[in-house]
């Protein structure tokens, strides 16, 4: 059997399940079913990590169907896809039938792929917390060194040692950032393109603060409509709305007393920013349907792919919501300014999918590295994920070689570029020259003002200056560049 994740989608159409497949075969082992039958015999057979349902269902719908497979098979992370946005159907089905998330038609590949791997990382975060928790019980250790020995497991899988980056890569100066303020309750807005680690980011400035100890949740706000994502965040009372059978407790009850985080926190309606800064402003949240408010204590990092200064220039997004989220801002640099990383990111990525795929793949060829290094990488780390899986799957050796790679990342045999790395020289020596055409690049798009340069590329104007000076190109213009 593969040690891939195991994924059951269910859906009548066969044309939605290949177009499910082509999305998710590469990163999950996709079993397929037509059925509620025919998935609770998969069921009953397999270890299945989540389920992905369609909410029409032949004799049926999805919902109901999943209140069943969580009375019976209670660990896989279900989700459901639905064409009706206002089903009040799934809206009571998100409490009484366990939904992770609800994905809307018609549905984006890009996103439905993040959310099914967040789904999967939270099904093993719950196997996790159960081993732990059987670890602690035969232990029998004091409960002083329990939680401390749980904070150090947490903190090594999620802390920042676990960002991968060299040591003189623009990600290092986010993360010396991130660690000077990770030990204070100050709000964090964390923006960056997709794709380049902000959850991530998040985790580990959760578990690198006094609140490690307490939940760390997580909530894609574009994800959900807005009546939805309330419910989620805030909880409901029984009879709050038509399927609300039970009271539900939200997120942010949930994590009272450590950590939330709302991410695309750009893409929520003005309707939801005034009931949002109603509860960072009091500290309070009130359930819906509920009469009294309740207090809860809990630290915000949001993030978002959008500059919100030109949302609110714009007005979409209120001005004292971004500053109450915005108490300290934190930029990810996108990949095409950290080529320096991008070896060790393939290698790390590497080895965890050789190990997912069960392929022994040793590492890449010297020209399969030079391709991956000179690419822009506009899909950031997820992209660079999605063509090394590619390579593996292709592969029959024990190193990856350029002709696995697509055509647009292939290298061109007689065009030379300044963006290559070179085949001469070590491979510290090649991502140098690379590191330096980008900056070149850079300096000649803004005319050498130093600030904008230091500003894209996620450098502090002294570090700049000082990559200047080491590769000559101050010399190289035959001018200084300007200060500003």
């Amino acid at each position: 059997m593969t040690a891939r994740p195991i994924l059951l989608v269910i859906d009548d159409e066969l044309r939605s399940q290949e177009a499910l497949r082509r999305v998710l075969d590469d990163s999950f082992e996709v079993l397929a079913a037509s059925s509620a039958a025919e998935a609770e015999l998969l069921l009953e057979s397999e270890m299945v990590h989540a389920i992905l349902c369609d909410q029409r269902m032949p004799g049926g719908n999805g919902v109901d169907f999943l209140k069943t497979v969580r009375d019976r098979w209670p660990d896989p992370v279900r989700m459901i896809i639905s064409g009706f946005t206002d089903s009040e159907d799934i809206i009571a089905g998100v409490n009484e039938a366990g939904i992770y998330q609800y994905i809307t038609k018609p549905w984006d590949p890009d996103h439905l792929l993040e959310v099914v791997k967040g789904a999967v990382q939270l099904f093993q975060l719950q196997r996790d917390h159960q081993s732990v928790s059987l670890e602690m019980r035969a232990a029998a250790a004091p409960l002083e060194q329990l939680v401390a020995g749980k904070r150090r497991l947490l903190q090594s899988r999620y802390g920042f040692e676990a960002i991968t980056h060299a040591a003189d890569s623009p990600m290092a100066e986010a993360i010396h950032q991130a660690r000077r303020i990770a030990g204070y309750d100050i709000s964090v807005l964390i923006t960056g393109e997709s794709g380049t680690g902000k959850e991530l980011m998040a985790r580990a400035l959760h578990y690198n603060s006094h609140r490690a100890g307490k939940p760390f949740v997580v909530e894609n706000c574009g994800a959900l409509p807005d009546q939805l994502l309330e419910s989620e965040l805030f909880g409901c009372k029984k009879g709050a709305f038509t399927g609300a059978y039970e009271d539900r407790i939200g997120l942010f009850e949930q994590a009272d007393g450590g950590t939330v985080f709302l991410d695309e926190i750009g893409e929520t309606s003005p309707a939801f920013q005034v009931k949002l800064l109603r509860v960072l402003q009091d500290g309070e949240i009130r359930p819906l349907g509920a009469r009294l408010t309740r207090k809860v204590d809990v630290r915000i990092i949001a993030a978002t792919n959008r500059t919100l200064e030109e949302e609110v220039a714009a007005k979409r997004f209120r001005r004292d919501l971004y500053y109450r989220l915005a108490a300290f801002r934190l930029h990810l640099p996108p990949l095409r300014a950290r080529p320096m990383d991008v070896p060790l990111l393939a290698a790390l990525l590497l080895g965890e999918t050789s190990k997912a795929f069960a392929k022994p793949v040793r590492g890449f060829t010297p020209a399969a590295l030079a391709a991956l290094a000179a690419h822009d990488w506009p899909g950031n780390v997820r992209e660079l994920q999605n063509e090394i899986q590619r390579m593996v799957a292709l592969g029959d050796g024990p190193l990856l070689d350029a002709d696995l790679l697509p055509d647009a990342l292939r290298p061109r045999p007689g065009v030379a570029s300044d963006r290559s790395v070179g085949s001469g020289g070590g491979l510290k020596e090649q991502v140098e020259r690379l590191e330096a055409g980008i900056i070149g690049d850079a300096l000649a798009r803004h005319g050498w003002n130093i600030s904008r340069v230091a500003g894209e590329l996620g450098l502090s104007r002294v570090g700049l200056r000082a990559k200047l000076q080491r590769y000559g190109l101050e010399r190289a213009e035959g001018r200084e560049p300007s200060p500003s």
